[in-house]
């Protein structure tokens, strides 16, 4: 059993914006942590459902609608990803902020947070498990820094992407090769039959419409069990109690 609620997150400059809040049903001051970054779509049920999941799992999982407050969508998504690609900014800065909200929670044990993406949100948990006090990185078919230099102070990464993504399936071989250079604990790994957002259970109209596309979007159940089993053994080992 989990309870989940959706809140108002105090992030920065006196703002406060819309989040997922998933905690596991029995009170515990102990708990590790995973902030969760939503795909380019928003803070969606979907996201709320995975969320729910961690929480299932012994997680306080926090979901923060990245997008809230800055402005309409197309902005914010562009906005976003200008943040990402700068690795500075108002979304790199409220997210840190989540991540503060998170240790300082009487439920959660400060010193066991991870950081989870998709999508968009992937190439930020990248980014920010390299500038916060992160335990684990957890991105999925996410988009990589060019340079290794981006990642130097980084944290253990696991990662996952599909094959038949045309857009970012070459990512992982990136990613591998800076973690690898950076001597980085990681687990990377291509799903030959998956696409994009295989771990995403979207409206069917979108899951119609997207394998159409160069991305190949589509839930695909046994890569998504996979991703989820490495995640929580990866999880489990790098933010275990000291």
């Amino acid at each position: 059993m989990i309870r989940a609620e959706d809140i108002e997150l105090p992030v920065t400059n006196g703002r406060s914006i819309r989040a997922h809040l998933a905690r596991p049903e029995l009170d515990s001051p102990a708990h590790p942590a995973v902030l969760v970054l939503h795909e380019i779509l928003g803070l969606n049920d979907d996201i709320r459902r995975i969320a729910g999941l961690f929480a299932s799992e012994g997680y306080v999982a926090l979901a923060p609608d990245i997008f809230d407050g800055l402005g309409p969508m197309p902005i914010c998504i562009v906005r976003t990803v200008a943040n990402i690609r700068k690795g500075k900014g108002s979304a790199v800065d409220d997210m840190l902020a989540a991540r503060d909200w998170l240790a300082a929670s009487p439920e959660v044990d400060g010193s066991r947070i991870g950081v989870a993406g998709f999508c968009m949100g992937g190439g930020f948990a990248l980014l920010l498990g390299s500038l916060g006090e992160f335990g684990a990185a957890a991105p999925y078919y996410g988009d990589v820094a060019r340079r290794a230099s981006r990642y130097r102070s980084i944290c253990p990464v696991v990662a996952g992407y599909g094959a038949k993504d045309a857009v970012f399936a070459r990512k992982a071989e990136v990613l591998k090769s800076h973690l690898e250079q950076l001597g980085v604990p990681h687990d990377v790994k291509v799903y030959e039959d998956a696409g994009h957002s295989y771990m995403s259970r979207h409206p069917k109209w979108m899951m119609a419409l997207a394998p159409l596309t160069p991305l190949k979007a589509h839930f695909n159940e046994a890569a998504a069990e996979d991703s989820w089993r490495r995640m929580l053994a990866f999880f489990a080992a790098h933010l275990a109690e000291e």
